[in-house]
C-alpha cells in the first residue's frame, strides 16, 4: 500500500535503511523535495550513497553531500563544483549502459527517487521530464519514493502505476529549468559548418547548449526533419511549430520525436504536456545500437573538450579538473557514423581560456572518451574535418586546417613525425 505525504512532512527514515544505495532521477527530472529531505535527514539514517547522472538543481553542494556519498557518470551541470572539492565519485559509463548496470546490480539501487506527474484516470503517473534510467531504477529498487509534482507535464511514453509507489510525496513546485545558453559569434560559426551536414529528411540527435541551439536556428529552411535524441531543449519547439520537424520520413517511430530527457524551460514543458508528437523513452531505446541502426540519415551532434591530431576525443577532463563526462556521445557517434547518409559530428571551439590554448592538440590532457576509430567529422569555427576512413597523416592535415591559425604552425611541426612514419 502506498504511503502518502505532503512536501513538509517527508520522513525518509520510515523507508530507508542505513547503507541504502539510492538512484535519483536526473536533470530537469530531479525530485528536488526528496533531494532536500535526503540532505537534511541522510546523516541520521547513516551510510547512505546516491547516484545521479547529471544535476542542474544546484542542491548538490559540497556541504550538502556531507550526509551521504554521491556518484555520477560525470561532472555535468552543477555537479562540476563537487569534483573540485573531492565530493563526487565518477563512474565512467556510457549512457546506454547505466540502465543495464542498475539492472545487474553493478550500480546499486535499493531505493529509487523519481519525480512524476499527477496520475491519469487509470492511476498511472508519467515520468514527465526524464525517462532514461529511471524505469530500471524503479524495477530494481526495494523502495520506490515518488515526488508527485502538480507542475510536471504528463508526457507520452513510459508510465509508473500508482500501485508501484511505496512512498508518494505530493508537491506543487516548479521543476528544474535550464534557460537557453547565450549564443556568441564562435557558436554561430561552428553551427554554420555543422548545419551543412543536415539535409531534408535527416534525423537529428543533439544536446542542449549554445552550439546545439545555434544549429537548430539554422534549420528553418529544411523539410521533414526527424528527431531521435537522448535530450531535447527549447529549440525543438520552434522547429516543430515551424513545420520543420515532422518525423515523416523516419523508417521507425514515424511522426514522433523520440527523446529521453527534456531539458529547458516552462515553454518546452508546456509544449510536451500530453503531446502525442513526443515520446519519452528509456536509454534502452534511445541509445540502443539496434534501434539506431534503423535510422537512415542520422546526424548526431556532440561536444568535446579537445581532440588530438589523430582524432581521439576527450569530453571529460581538462588537466587536473574533471568537468564533463562519458555521457551518450559514443553511443550516438557510432550510430551516426554508420547510418546511411548520416554523419557523427563532434563540435567544439578551436581554443580555450581566452584563445591561449588550442583545443586541437598533439596530446590529450585527459582520457579518451571517443576512440579515433569511431570519429567521423570534427567541427570548429574554422571548418569541418572529415576523418572517417582517412589515414593518420591525412587526419593531422585536416585537423590542423580547422585549428586556430595561431596554433597551426606549432601543430604542423608536431605532426611532421606522424606524417612521415604514417602512424
Amino acid at each position: 500500500m502506498t504511503v502518502v505525504a505532503q512536501a513538509g512532512d517527508v520522513d525518509l527514515g520510515r523507508f530507508l535503511r542505513p547503507g541504502d544505495r539510492i538512484v535519483i532521477g536526473q536533470a530537469c527530472g530531479e525530485p528536488t523535495t526528496l533531494i532536500e529531505a535526503l540532505i537534511e535527514q541522510g546523516r541520521d539514517i547513516g551510510g547512505l550513497s546516491a547516484f545521479i547522472a547529471t544535476s542542474f538543481s544546484g542542491l548538490f553542494t559540497p556541504a550538502a553531500t556531507e550526509s551521504f556519498a554521491l556518484s555520477s557518470m560525470g561532472a555535468i551541470g552543477a555537479l562540476r563544483a563537487l569534483t573540485k572539492e573531492g565530493r563526487l565519485s565518477v563512474v565512467p559509463v556510457h549512457v546506454s549502459q547505466v540502465g543495464p548496470m542498475i539492472e545487474a546490480g553493478i550500480i546499486g539501487c535499493d531505493v529509487a527517487f523519481v519525480q512524476v506527474s499527477p496520475a491519469d484516470a487509470a492511476g498511472n503517473h508519467s515520468f514527465g521530464l526524464i525517462s532514461d534510467y529511471v524505469r530500471a531504477a524503479v524495477e530494481k529498487a526495494r523502495v520506490v519514493v515518488a515526488e508527485v509534482n502538480e507542475a510536471v507535464p504528463y508526457t507520452h511514453g513510459e508510465l509508473l502505476p500508482g500501485v508501484a509507489i511505496d512512498y508518494a510525496v505530493h508537491v506543487a513546485r516548479d521543476p528544474v529549468v535550464v534557460p537557453p545558453a547565450s549564443i556568441g559569434t564562435t557558436d554561430e560559426l561552428i553551427a554554420a559548418h555543422a548545419a551543412a551536414y543536415i539535409e531534408d529528411g535527416s534525423v537529428i540527435q543533439t544536446g542542449v547548449g549554445a552550439v546545439p541551439d545555434a544549429i537548430l536556428r539554422l534549420l528553418h529552411d529544411r523539410r521533414d526533419l526527424g528527431v531521435h535524441s537522448g535530450m531535447l531543449g527549447d529549440g525543438l519547439v520552434e522547429l516543430v511549430e515551424a513545420g520543420v520537424v515532422t518525423n515523416a520520413r523516419k523508417r521507425i517511430d514515424r511522426g514522433v520525436s523520440i527523446n529521453g530527457a527534456l531539458i529547458g524551460t516552462k515553454r518546452l514543458y508546456e509544449f510536451a504536456d500530453r503531446n502525442p508528437g513526443i515520446r519519452m523513452c528509456a536509454t534502452s531505446y534511445t541509445h540502443d545500437a539496434t534501434v539506431l541502426a534503423q535510422l537512415d540519415k542520422l546526424v548526431t551532434i556532440n561536444s568535446a573538450l579537445e581532440v588530438d591530431l589523430t582524432g581521439q576525443v576527450n569530453a571529460e577532463q581538462s588537466g587536473a579538473s574533471y568537468v564533463g563526462g562519458t555521457g551518450g556521445s559514443v553511443d550516438f557517434v557510432r550510430a551516426g557514423a554508420r547510418s546511411p547518409g548520416g554523419h557523427a559530428i563532434i563540435a567544439l571551439p578551436a581554443t580555450a581560456k581566452g584563445g591561449t590554448i588550442s583545443r586541437i592538440t598533439v596530446d590529450l590532457s585527459g582520457p579518451v572518451t571517443t576512440a579515433r576509430a569511431d570519429v567521423d567529422v570534427i567541427v570548429t569555427e574554422f571548418g569541418a574535418a572529415e576523418l572517417k576512413g582517412q589515414t593518420i597523416a591525412e587526419r593531422t592535415r585536416r585537423l590542423i586546417a580547422i585549428a586556430h591559425p595561431d596554433f597551426q604552425e606549432e601543430l604542423a611541426r608536431a605532426a611532421h613525425t606522424m606524417q612521415r612514419r604514417g602512424f
